[in-house]
Parts: structure tokens; sequence; C-alpha cells
């Protein structure tokens, strides 16, 4: 996958071709996680507040994301996943970038996540880091726990 244009589609998180790279993120997820876990499932990911995105290279489908409205000012970066054979091959960041491009678009002045402290989760906390994002409370309705972490990007500047 290395080397070839990717291409970025809204898309329906029910779509067939979604649901086998949806099941293995929840599954890893919970596995690590457990109870703590926060990933949306297809009929979280269809909810009026959230658009999602896939990934393609080509007819390959690389990794998805979503972008979570929780008010006016403040949206949420929700279910980013690079499909296993697509680590490393800058799906994540080209998500990311998409998905702060779009949040600036429609005027929000912050954008929130949360993600697991994990080994798995040490590759998508340092791409946050590098698009600017810092560590924060927990916002709208989560708690902390050992398992989370909170992280927000301010978009006024």
């Amino acid at each position: 996958m290395q080397g070839r244009a990717m291409e970025i589609r809204q898309d329906d998180p029910r779509a067939p071709h979604v649901a086998d790279l949806l099941a293995h993120h929840l599954e890893e997820l919970r596995s690590v996680m457990g109870e703590h876990a926060q990933a949306l499932d297809a009929s979280g990911l269809s909810a009026p507040s959230v658009t999602f995105w896939t990934v393609w290279h080509g007819d390959v489908l690389a990794g998805f994301g979503a972008l979570k409205q929780l008010d006016d000012t403040h949206a949420e970066v929700k279910s980013m996943r690079a499909a296993p054979a697509a680590r490393g091959t800058g799906v994540g960041r080209a998500i990311l970038r998409h998905i702060i491009a779009e949040a600036r678009k429609r005027g929000y002045a912050r954008l929130s996540l949360e993600t697991g402290t994990a080994p798995l989760h040490a590759p998508a906390v340092a791409l946050y880091r590098s698009a600017g994002f810092v560590s924060c409370e927990p916002f709208a309705d989560y708690e902390a726990s050992p398992h989370n972490q909170f992280m927000s990007l301010d978009l006024a500047n």
C-alpha cells in the first residue's frame, strides 16, 4: 500500500465493506480496555451527530475515522483506525488531517478525543501529539480511569 494514492470518502459505518475492520477495531480495544473501551459500534457511528469517513488505497479499505459534534463549538475525534496491512503507510495521519480540517471548516473551537493507555495506543498518541493535541481533563460524559486518557486541540488559533 505504500506509495499508493489515498482517497477519503464520507461513508456509511453500517456498510458491508466496513464490517470486518470495525469488528477488529472493537475486539482489539475491548481486549485491552474491557468495559472502559469507548469506541462506537456501527449504530453509534451512524448517529446524526457523527460523520464517518473511510480511507481507500485503490479498492482496498485502508482505514476509517469519524467526527462527532458535542456542541456548537466542540467536537470529538471518534474511532480512528488503520487496517492492519495499512499501518505505517500514513493512513492515520491522512484521516486525522481530514477530521481536523473538517472541524475547522465547521467552525469548532476545540477538538477532543479519548484514547487508551495500553502500549497498543502509543502510536496513536504520538500521532495526536504531533498534530498538536495536548492532554486534558475528561470531557463530555467521560470519566477518567487507568485505561483511558484525554486530549484536546485548540482550533481557535
